[in-house]
């Protein structure tokens, strides 16, 4: 019987890429005087590294962008870098632009009435995942979720299983009376590692990657309105 849902952030419960971390982190490298630019087509590209500073360190060691002749420390700096960012993201959350994904909000209500546990696995931070809850989501939603998972609570981020097997453990329930959310072939491949069946909601920047094991491809989680299609 189920028991769990298990919801991935970014890209599965509201479109935070496109119009929230690339964006951000567009600002950011203004900020700083880099002259970055994270068009859509290469961020779809740096989205096969998960984390930001994962994704900023990357982004550096294959297209060697000239850097600042202050730096020292590029670790440091790529630190510092992305906690700016997590501050230009959480303003332009705040500012309500980036809503919930259709279906998401019912689906949780749903599920939190039927009784049925809540969690989430994602690469963020919690600071980025309280932003996003506090200015698109019910009030209090939040805190229905018993475990928070974030990219602090594990090393290995997707698609390492580590982040599921973290939500197993301090849930103390098994993987198969468990289902998860992701947009992902990064996320599906850590659910399924886990042993978790996964469902997959595709966005702009996921639709064509290989989704080999999902239980089922749509394109989002549906509304009475507004039916999913199954892809």
């Amino acid at each position: 019987m189920l028991n769990v849902l298990i919801f991935d952030v970014d890209g599965t419960l509201a479109d935070t890429e496109r119009f929230g971390h690339r964006v951000a982190f567009n600002l950011t490298f203004a900020e700083f005087g880099l002259n970055w630019d994270w068009d859509e087509a290469l961020y779809g590209e740096l989205l096969a590294v998960t984390g930001g500073r994962e994704r900023i360190s990357h982004f550096i060691n294959a297209y060697h962008p000239q850097l600042p002749d202050s730096i020292t420390d590029l670790k440091e700096f790529v630190q510092t870098l992305h906690a700016a960012k997590n501050r230009q993201y959480a303003k332009r959350v705040a500012t309500g632009q980036i809503q919930a994904r259709p279906g998401v909000i019912r689906l949780i209500s749903e599920a939190k009435a039927a009784g049925i546990r809540l969690a989430i696995a994602t690469t963020t931070k919690l600071e980025n995942v309280e932003a996003l809850f506090a200015a698109s989501f019910p009030e209090n939603m939040l805190s229905w979720f018993e475990v928070i998972a974030t990219d602090e609570s594990v090393v290995d981020k997707k698609p390492a299983p580590d982040i599921y097997h973290y939500v197993l453990e301090k849930m103390a329930v098994s993987a198969q009376l468990c289902l998860v959310f992701e947009d992902s072939e990064n996320g599906l491949r850590s659910a399924l590692s886990a042993g978790i069946p996964t469902l997959i909601t595709v966005n702009g920047y996921t639709e064509d990657q290989d989704f080999s094991g999902a239980l089922a491809v749509v394109n989002h989680l549906g509304e009475i309105e507004q039916p999913l299609t199954c892809l």
